[in-house]
This record gives C-alpha cells, structure tokens and sequence, in this order.
C-alpha cells in the first residue's frame, strides 16, 4: 500500500557531541576510521559516555550518521569497543536485576494496574504541565520514531508459533500494511502537533543517560541471539503495560487542551490490548514450551525493562518537582535551569 503522505528521503541524523572520553573516541572513529580507542574498564555503565558511545555504536546498524560510511556498521575496532561496552553495561543490570525463572509470576504482576502509581504519566495525567508533555514525548523520540526496529531483530531467532505470533505484532507496529499508520509516523506526526521537531534523532543530543539506556537495552538484547528471550521479555513488558500509560497520555492531552495529538497514544489503548494476549499466549508460551531454559532470560528481560523505566522515571520526576526540566539541552517553553 502506497501511503497518502509525501515519500520523504531518508536523512541520517548528524552525530552527537561526545560527553566523555569513551563516546569522544567512538565518535570520532565513526568520522574519520578506526583510531586507539580507549579501554571501557572504569566507565559508570549508566553514564553518559558509555551509553552515548553504545547508542552511537548501535545507531550503525539502523539508520546510521550523516558523513559516516556504512562500512563502519563492521568495523572490527568499533565492535570489540562496543562488546566491551555491552558486557559492563550487561553486568551492571545483572547485578541489579534479581534473578528468577518464574514467567507466570512476572506477568501476573505487569497485569495488575495500581489504583494510584507513580511515573510520569501518572503525573501527566494529574497535574503535569503542557512543557512536561512535550518534552516527555521529546525524551520517547530516541524509541518510537524506529518503533518495533529493535524487536524486529528477534524474529529470525524464533520459530513456529512464537514467530508468527510476534510478526502478527509487529505486523500492526507497523501500520498493518499502511505507511501512514505505522507507529513511527503517527509518533511523528504528533511531534509536528506539539511544535517539537519530528527529525528522526533531532533529540539525542538533548536526551540523557537514562533515556539512551532504555532504548539501547532494545537493542543489545535484539543485536543477540543469546538474548532472544530477554527480547521477548523486554517486547511482553511494553505490549502488556502500555495500553493504561497510553490511556494517562490521552488523558493529559486532553486535560491539557492538546487533544490534536493524541492519535498515537490513543492507537496504542486499542491495539496493545488485543498485543497483550498475542504476547501471553502467542509469543511467550509457546516459546517456553520449545524452549523451557529460556525461562530466566525472559523474566531477565522484563525486570531489566522495569529497571531501566524506573530510572528514567525518576529522572524525569525529581527534575518536574523542582520545576527544573529533566533535557540536557531544554526545550523553549520549559523553565530555565538556575547557574549552581
């Protein structure tokens, strides 16, 4: 299906500005070729340099950088600096992340909905502010402008029912045959409706640690066939959560006046009710019962997703309740941060 909207050409977004030794050297071998790249040992795994340099060293395999060759997506130096970045960054979430192999029990606890809860759409929905708004979307815009891109990567990793039944998924993320409602454009056409710039990557620069992290766990987790079913748990933890937070974005929209915006959020209250028994029983059981060891590495997945999320969370909401706004780069409407 050819979609109403105007084909735009695809424009790589121009690479960040370092924010630390690691992500400086990454960049710059991205630029010019291989250099000495330094040793990753000692970098904070939830920093900004190292999930800078990852995001920038995982970028190569989607859209890529302006003026940076293809051919980089290969390059042995920037692999081996990009395994050493992962396994600190990996080790880090396994230590932090308990280990469990009880799936059910994982599910059953992301399908209870607290009555009250805390995290930015709650906010949001209560009190939140039209400059909160915008920059939350500005913060999902590292994700959801290659939405399903990350879990895309599974695919060829599973196989029989749990295959089919994840395309079926990603199948809708992806417009169900219409360009103009895969996800990506409804987000970016939402963009467009706040007045925030729908560039794919407009917002890396302004985007911290904690917002990187998220999408580069995607990511890791879809780059490794080792880590297919922390994948799956990492795709369960979005489809079976979303619909209520994409109901509280709908809510503030509205409370706030911006109800023009909220188609993508409003796709999401419809169709990931319908994902979420696609997941459960489409996806993960069959999975299970193909591949019952894969068991820790799904609870893995949707407890580092947790994890991930409630960090984000936080960052976002201790900036808001300071009246500080939670960009490294704020946007216009939002308060000035104050000189220490």
């Amino acid at each position: 299906m050819i979609g109403r909207s105007a084909v735009r050409p695809v424009e790589p977004p121009p690479l960040p500005e370092p924010r630390g030794p690691l992500s400086a050297a990454v960049i710059s071998a991205l630029r010019r070729g291989t250099e000495i790249l330094p040793p990753v040992d000692g970098a904070d795994p939830y920093g900004d340099d190292l999930q800078l340099a990852l995001y920038c060293l995982y970028e190569t395999h989607y859209r890529g950088f302006a003026g940076v060759p293809d051919e980089r997506e290969w390059d042995l130096g920037l692999l081996t600096t990009r395994v050493a970045a992962e396994r600190l960054f990996l080790d880090a979430l396994r230590a932090d992340v308990p280990a469990s192999d009880d799936v059910r029990g994982e599910i059953e606890a992301l399908l209870v909905e607290p009555v009250e809860g805390e995290g930015p759409s709650w906010h949001l929905a209560r009190d939140g502010e039209r400059w909160q708004v915008r920059e939350y979307v500005a913060h999902r815009s590292l994700y959801h402008l290659k939405e399903a891109d990350p879990q895309a990567w599974v695919i060829a990793r599973l196989d029989g029912p749990a295959k089919a039944a994840l395309v079926t998924v990603e199948h809708d993320e992806y417009g169900a045959g219409d360009p103009d409602r895969m996800h990506a454009r409804l987000f970016a056409d939402m963009m467009r409706a706040l007045d925030l710039d729908d560039g794919y990557g407009a917002y890396l620069d302004a985007a911290p640690a904690e917002t990187l992290a998220e999408v580069n766990f995607m990511s890791l987790c879809g780059l490794h066939r080792s880590l297919r079913g922390a994948l799956v748990g990492q795709f369960a933890t979005v489809e079976l959560t979303s619909s209520p937070g994409s109901d509280r974005m709908v809510r503030a929209m509205h409370r706030l006046g911006l109800a023009e915006a909220d188609a993508f959020y409003a796709e999401h209250v419809e169709a990931d009710a319908v994902h979420e028994q696609l997941v459960r029983r489409g996806v993960i059981a069959p999975l299970l019962a193909a591949e019952p060891a894969l068991a820790p590495d799904v609870v893995f997945g949707i407890r580092a997703s947790g994890f991930l999320a409630d960090r984000f969370g936080e960052r976002l909401l201790a900036s808001w309740a300071r009246g500080m706004p939670s960009l490294r780069r704020p946007l216009p409407d939002a308060p000035r941060p104050v000189p220490a």
